[in-house]
């Protein structure tokens, strides 16, 4: 089946921790590393609080305020801690540009694990203008690598998984996009990873 539609991850893909000082040093701070500090942000939390943040069980205010509890910081840190964790993140407008120029001959989507300001997040950045549809976690309360969450976004991108490509930096994601049938791209370099859909985008014509 010929290529339709185009569909791609948020952090990681399209978001990049480009610097990651800002995080190291807040890591520093609270007597911990870069790897302990991003796992308990976004893989953890004080009872699994990321996770229901994720799946919008929470909000994402709640589950800041949960980690800053278990922190033992006082919530007016919030911001200070919110700015430092995320300051070394930016968006690939490159990227971007190229996810514009696919419209409208290819239909463009987004699939994330996330909480629930993503949506304000990517109209703040000004890119929610590069997506037919974005489905985000914490809105529809399901995660990758769940199968449903594919289906979902096919469905409201009006194509079958055969005529579809999924970008992901996380292998689980990758194989359960591939499970539903569809193609992937495992981004693991910007470089290598832009290549590689231009070079399917060609075979594709």
């Amino acid at each position: 089946m010929s290529l339709k539609a185009v569909i791609f991850d948020l952090g990681g893909v399209i978001v990049r921790t480009q610097d990651q000082g800002p995080r190291t040093r807040l890591a520093q701070s609270l007597g911990m590393t870069y790897a302990e500090l991003d796992q308990f942000v976004f893989h953890g939390g004080p009872d699994g609080s990321s996770g229901r943040a994720t799946l919008g069980q929470i909000s994402e205010e709640d589950h800041w305020r949960n980690v800053l509890q278990a922190l033992n910081l006082p919530e007016s840190e919030l911001p200070r801690v919110r700015r430092e964790f995320f300051g070394g993140d930016q968006v690939d407008r490159d990227l971007v540009a190229l996810i514009r120029s696919l419209r409208p001959r290819y239909k463009t989507g987004l699939i994330s694990n996330a909480w629930d300001g993503l949506r304000a997040y990517i109209e703040r950045e000004r890119f929610d203008d590069a997506f037919d549809h974005m489905v985000i976690s914490a809105e529809v309360g399901i995660a990758k690598p769940a199968p449903e969450i594919y289906h979902y976004a096919l469905d409201k991108l009006d194509v079958v998984a055969e005529e579809s490509v999924f970008l992901d930096d996380f292998s689980d994601n990758i194989k359960a996009a591939r499970d539903v049938g569809m193609k992937t791209i495992h981004f693991m370099d910007p470089e290598k990873g832009i290549r590689q859909l231009k070079n399917l985008i060609e075979t594709q014509t």
